[in-house]
């Protein structure tokens, strides 16, 4: 929970989260699910617009802190492939940070279209982890690093699919944004940056000094002001069909 809570509170977070609302484009009294809704940051801002917000996710801690966060909306701990509402009584869907990790993203968006009303919302995406940048001196090593953090997700490149599954699910109007977050705090990455280098070492790309010598220099980069990181967050809306 403390991961979740300090992803959604860094700095471009909360810009991230008015944008895939601005794209939702819903009026007050609307309806809307947010699926892996995490500790329900989004579902707060999204009632205190007036919408009707059902959060859904696998995480029964999650939901208790988002009940806690949001006591008016509705919660259920479900997952994106099985939602327990109705067909056709959503007027918006929203589902970032989840595609990562699905293996297979198309029965959760078939759950989309079935909730959506003809004509209603969806906004997906996430980062794809094959766009990541972080500087440093030795970048061939750093690329092997990112890898690492790649083996840590089911799908670490999906958010570059989600414009095909919409289309090919029927969706229209689909449109897709680009929000690339820069960070030049090191302290904001350097869980992440550990847990890269670490997946790094378990899965034999890298040994254990060339680990300890890439977090050492990242260590430097921050200390000198010299961090530098760009995380790519791909946003892709659509409307359900009408016929």
């Amino acid at each position: 929970m403390r991961f979740l809570e300090r992803i959604e509170e860094r700095p471009g977070a909360a810009e991230l989260r008015a944008s895939s609302y601005r794209l939702l484009g819903l009026k007050r009294g609307a309806t809307c699910v947010d699926v892996a809704c995490g500790a329900g940051h989004a579902v707060a801002e999204l009632a205190r617009k007036g919408l009707k917000v059902t959060g859904i996710d696998a995480d029964p801690d999650a939901i208790e802190a988002a009940r806690e966060r949001a006591p008016g909306a509705m919660f259920h701990v479900a997952h994106s492939d099985d939602l327990p509402l109705e067909a056709a009584s959503m007027d918006g869907y929203r589902a970032l940070r989840l595609f990562h990790l699905l293996e297979d993203p198309a029965p959760t968006i078939a759950e989309a279209h079935r909730v959506l009303r003809p004509g209603g919302r969806i906004v997906v995406g996430g980062q794809d982890y094959g766009f990541l940048m972080i500087d440093s001196a030795d970048q061939d090593l750093t690329d092997v690093v990112l890898l690492g953090l790649e083996s840590r997700s089911a799908a670490p490149r999906a958010a570059r699919s989600l414009r095909d599954l919409l289309l090919d699910a029927k969706f229209t109007d689909v449109e897709v944004q680009v929000h690339t977050e820069v960070v030049t705090d090191h302290h904001q990455l350097e869980p992440q940056l550990e847990a890269a280098a670490d997946a790094a070492v378990t899965k034999a790309l890298i040994t254990q000094e060339d680990a300890d010598a890439w977090i050492a220099e990242q260590i430097r980069r921050g200390r000198r002001d010299r961090f530098l990181a760009a995380l790519p967050t791909v946003l892709v809306s659509a409307s359900a069909p009408t016929g």
